[in-house]
């Protein structure tokens, strides 16, 4: 969509394109270089914002990444069952759990990306891959899982499975997370506590392969790291999570590990993610870390492996590419 079009300009094209409630993925292609009017085309409902001079690659690439994020949407509808559809609908209307600071500070990412500075993870791939739901894109490596605001339907989800963990999309370390089994008579508090007046909260069948660690399997420029720290609960704690006391023990990759990473890696390299952190229990993957991969010094000290040194190869060539 060109800005500076005849009669109708391309700003109020797409705020009657964006009325309409149509979602299909714009692309504004123009001279218009100013840094306001970027902000204004993103803030607009711009998928992206091309400046002319450019190359057929570099248009391609955009439209990819424009086009892999409807596609992302649709998949994780697809996945979800019936009940939850309207939950996740809501979920990317509202950034997949990010808040709007966060999505400002991606946009601001996304016009310096657009001057030609070098910006890892990509800006989009930010956007698009919130770290609970982003495994949901590789179903068949996840456990069992639903997404949703329906408390019922989430005490159904336990009943059925027998054990399962609960956590809200937004957060981190460990925090807010429960277990909870048929008949926990905790259950209804526990979704009171994380639904609210209405969060999603997602529900994971329980994974006994939690006693041998939460692993994080890193994958640089697309790659699995040969080594992943294996986060292991403490006590009768059942988070492996550090920061909730968990102890690091840095191993090499199983098989599966390995399996895992291959299969991921070159998907998420492909949407502009350079550094990821794929949380692995037992053999399901159940979290992709876009923003905050971690273990690397832990690794490190156990191992001998250099993740870091590994990582700014992987910047140098991204820059010289």
């Amino acid at each position: 969509l060109d800005v500076m079009m005849p009669g109708l300009d391309g700003w109020e094209v797409l705020r009657m394109v964006r009325a309409a409630g149509k979602d299909v993925p714009v692309l504004f292609l123009t001279a218009r270089d100013g840094v306001e009017d970027r902000v204004k085309g993103l803030e607009l409902g711009a998928d992206d914002y091309l400046i002319k001079p450019f190359t057929a690659d570099q248009l391609q690439s955009r439209l990819a990444k424009a086009l892999y994020k409807k596609k992302y949407f649709e998949r994780v509808f697809h996945h979800l069952d019936n009940g939850a559809f309207v939950d996740a609908l809501a979920a990317c209307e509202g950034l997949l759990g990010k808040d709007d600071q966060f999505l400002y500070d991606t946009q601001i990412l996304s016009i310096a990306q657009a001057a030609g500075v070098l910006v890892v993870n990509d800006p989009q791939g930010l956007r698009d891959y919130n770290e609970k739901l982003g495994a949901l894109l590789f179903p068949q490596c996840c456990p069992p899982t639903l997404v949703s605001r329906d408390k019922a339907a989430l005490k159904a989800f336990v009943a059925e499975h027998g054990e399962a963990v609960l956590k809200p999309l937004d957060g981190r370390g460990g925090r807010s997370i429960f277990r909870a089994r048929t008949g926990d008579s905790n259950l209804n508090v526990i979704l009171e506590t994380l639904v609210g007046d209405g969060r999603l909260t997602l529900a994971q069948r329980f994974i006994p392969g939690i006693k041998d660690g939460d692993k994080q399997v890193l994958l640089v420029d697309g790659e699995p790291v040969d080594y992943a720290l294996a986060r292991i609960p403490q006590g009768d704690e059942f988070r492996g999570n550090l920061a909730a006391g968990g102890k690091g023990v840095a191993r090499a990759l199983t098989a599966k590990d390995k399996e895992i990473g291959e299969a991921l890696g070159p998907i998420l390299h492909s949407r502009g993610l350079l550094l990821v952190g794929v949380d692995v229990i037992g053999e399901c993957v159940t979290e992709i870390n876009v923003t905050s991969p971690t273990c690397f010094q832990e690794i490190h000290d156990q191992m001998g492996f250099d993740v870091a040194a590994m990582f700014i190869d992987a910047l140098e060539a991204a820059l010289t590419a």
